[in-house]
């Protein structure tokens, strides 16, 4: 009896894991990219393929620099001209780990239209420094790069504050860039 109930358990447990997974490349068809999403689904990072899903998103990479500051920017949520959502990732970044691509993507799943207020900017990038605690790989070594020291930088952040005292959320409020592009000046 014990034997069928550990053969039912098993059954159901690996149908419902099933019927959560997700095609990383309904999202994109890059090899990089479909690398980062695999760290998401190792990661279990499920509320970010819900989003994807739900907001019908593509991924790819993308040169930036025509964007409004996009030669720094690391990634942005936009339409397209056919109105479906896409997250665009510099085309600087395409050499990057794809722990790190896959926290850009966390980071960009969570916004949902057109402009963010600081709120969805504090979620979103919460998202991020919480993303690169779980997929950081401590015994590899990562490059020293503006993405990286920015992912260490928001994390850090992220494990210091308290509902309280949100630093993710002070540390976006006081910036010049956020501050402007959130209407918070």
């Amino acid at each position: 009896m014990k034997k069928v109930v550990l053969v039912l358990f098993a059954f159901l447990f690996f149908s419902v894991g099933q019927a959560f997974a997700y095609r990383v490349t309904d999202f994109s068809t890059d090899a990089k990219i479909v690398a980062a999403m695999r760290v998401l689904e190792q990661a279990g990072e499920n509320d970010v393929f819900r989003n994807l899903q739900r907001y019908g998103m593509r991924i790819k990479f993308d040169d930036l620099s025509m964007v409004m500051n996009g030669k720094n920017a690391y990634a942005v949520s936009t339409y397209n001209n056919f109105g479906t959502r896409v997250i665009l990732i510099n085309s600087v970044y395409r050499n990057a780990p794809a722990e790190q691509i896959a926290c850009l993507i966390a980071h960009e799943s969570y916004h949902t239209g057109y402009s963010a207020d600081l709120e969805e900017e504090t979620l979103a990038t919460s998202k991020e420094a919480a993303c690169w605690t779980r997929v950081k790989v401590a015994s590899k070594v990562y490059p020293d790069s503006r993405l990286t020291r920015r992912l260490d930088k928001i994390s850090g952040l992220y494990l210091a504050s308290s509902s309280n005292n949100n630093l993710v959320q002070q540390k976006i409020a006081s910036n010049g860039f956020y501050r402007n592009q959130l209407g918070l000046n």
